[in-house]
């Protein structure tokens, strides 16, 4: 006579705020951070919505852990390295990790009050420009040039995001009606658009020299300080 299989119940790893909010990261990543809910969030994990509650306080408290998820991924420079190496290193290491999560910017933006890894963060960003020889003066002051990019990201002067265009015989025309008014303008869209030098906008190569250019003012600042 068979004898009958006792079905154990499946183990479930318990649930802790950690990770609850890498489970917040990934539906975002996802589907973006406005198809993050408690339900959602629930059905991801497998528990009762209510039961998020014991982990977190409420939606804005899940907002500023999973800033802190993101942040705490940021790669920081190894010690020894000149200041400009190690900012560099550190922008990029960060614009890395928000092309990996692509809502995080406007979550960042949003945030009222810096989280625990935004303090942290940005203490090991004074560092790099204190061990550098920058003054606190001018350290405040590179902060302010540096803006959003010491995170990783900034806000373009123009989106440039791939959608329909003209067809070559509507630019055209419509390059010929510009020319004598916006000559300039219309110069650099016909060079972008028909790849004569200046070729489509690449963000990480704008990125970078941006930062470039950033960096090297700063060292001028630094040393006429």
């Amino acid at each position: 006579m068979a004898t009958a299989r006792v079905r154990r119940p499946v183990s479930r790893a318990p649930l802790t705020r950690g990770r609850l909010l890498r489970a917040a990261v990934q539906l975002a990543d996802k589907g973006g951070i406005e198809s993050l809910s408690m339900r959602r969030l629930g059905q991801k994990l497998g528990v009762e919505a209510m039961s998020l509650y014991n982990h977190v306080r409420d939606k804005e408290d899940i907002l500023d852990g999973i800033v802190d998820v993101v942040v705490g991924e940021i790669e920081l420079p190894p010690a020894g390295n000149d200041w400009k190496t190690s900012m560099r290193q550190l922008v990029l290491s960060a614009r890395q990790t928000l092309l990996r999560h692509r809502w995080a910017p406007g979550v960042i933006e949003s945030r009222k009050t810096p989280t625990p890894a935004l303090f942290r963060y940005f203490e090991s960003v004074l560092g790099i420009l204190r061990r550098g020889g920058f003054s606190t003066d001018i350290a405040h002051h590179a902060l302010h040039v540096m803006g959003s990019r010491v995170l990783g990201f900034t806000q373009e002067l123009f989106d440039d995001a791939e959608q329909a265009g003209p067809s070559s015989e509507e630019a055209a025309l419509l390059a010929g009606r510009m020319a004598k008014q916006f000559p300039y303008m219309t110069e650099m869209a016909m060079a972008v658009s028909h790849g004569e030098g200046l070729g489509g906008c690449d963000d990480d190569v704008e990125f970078a020299i941006a930062l470039d250019l950033i960096l090297d003012g700063l060292e001028k600042l630094r040393t006429a300080a």
